[in-house]
């Protein structure tokens, strides 16, 4: 391992925000990760993973530990589950393919969602329709202050919308090594039922899925909205869709009877985000380098030299319009650095 120093994150952040961090170490095994945190225990950390899920607006005053651990395996299996597990530096679009490949169903509808597999349970990530509790069985973290290997179980990571117990009461407490998850080996629960999967399978005149084929799907769709980050820098969706409660819904909705919603529970519902940063006039505009994405709203994107502070400041302006023109707050779903 070689500690550098006064480093360019620019290539680990799929924004492609240039930052600098005051010293850089990448581990590729847990005895490395051991021995860096014990030798830095008194120091500033900052833990790195697929850098897909945060917004860097200034630069990096600690130690920036790059969690490169590699590996993945069936730990167990049975007549009908797999158990399959990824480490925490493994793509996580890759370890899905690599899964369905085996026809082990589950997380097909999460493809090509950036980032590694560690860092799927922080902010229980999710797209048409699935979620990583749905399958996830546990994941392994190191204790950062003792490197004591301690293993949380699906309710103990308490996840909730884009939310886990790693987002608060352990937030930089823990770094993830391991992911397990519980996949189908037969008898497959498609879900199709959520946004244009039913359609992009129906150009293909496929009427029952295989989980392959609605993996081809989701990323057929996600390619035609979603800019490529090694192309465009972007983090995904920018702002988690709000949950709001029915009166304030049906206050908004009086005044906009085309607003989108699910309905969430008994009173509560959602709203599509990228819906209303559209209709409050941002899609595909841009300022300077910053700007929203032409094809889908929820995106905000880096056009080239745009500033994490830019982009931070072009998505405060978007949060205020919504707000003052629906009533309706949104939140961002990436860390802001």
């Amino acid at each position: 391992m070689q500690i550098q120093h006064n480093f360019s994150l620019k290539k680990y952040n799929t924004f492609g925000i240039e930052a600098k961090a005051k010293s850089f170490v990448e581990v590729s095994n847990t005895d490395e990760l051991v021995q860096i945190l014990k030798e830095h225990q008194n120091e500033k950390l900052f833990i790195l993973g697929g850098g897909s899920n945060m917004l860097l607006t200034q630069d990096i005053d600690a130690l920036v530990i790059y969690v490169n651990l590699k590996g993945k395996k069936i730990i167990k299996e049975d007549e009908n589950h797999a158990w399959a597990q990824g480490n925490a530096g493994e793509n996580w679009h890759e370890f899905v393919l690599w899964n369905i490949d085996q026809n082990f169903g589950g997380i097909e509808n999460m493809s090509l969602i950036p980032g590694n597999v560690g860092t799927t349970p922080i902010q229980n990530i999710g797209a048409y329709g699935a979620e990583i509790k749905d399958t996830f069985v546990s994941c392994e973290a190191m204790k950062i202050d003792t490197q004591e290997i301690v293993t949380f179980t699906n309710e103990e990571c308490k996840f909730g919308y884009r939310e886990s117990i790693f987002k608060n009461e352990a937030k930089n407490q823990y770094v993830i090594t391991s992911v397990t998850f519980k996949l189908t080996k037969k008898d497959h629960k498609i879900n199709t039922s959520y946004g244009a999967i039913d359609g992009e399978l129906a150009k293909h005149s496929i009427t029952n899925p295989t989980i392959k084929e609605v993996s081809n799907a989701v990323i057929a769709i996600r390619q035609s909205k979603l800019p490529d980050p090694k192309v465009l820098g972007n983090s995904g969706s920018f702002f988690k869709n709000p949950i709001v409660p029915k009166a304030v819904y049906e206050k908004a909705h009086a005044q906009y009877p085309e607003m989108p919603h699910y309905t969430v529970g008994e009173n509560e519902v959602k709203v599509p985000a990228g819906w209303l940063i559209e209709q409050a006039g941002f899609k595909g505009k841009r300022f300077g380098d910053a700007g929203v994405h032409t094809l889908q709203a929820l995106v905000l994107v880096n056009y080239g030299n745009a500033t994490g502070q830019e982009i931070l400041n072009l998505s405060k302006n978007i949060q205020q319009t919504v707000l003052e023109k629906f009533g309706i707050a949104i939140e961002a779903e990436v860390n802001i650095i």
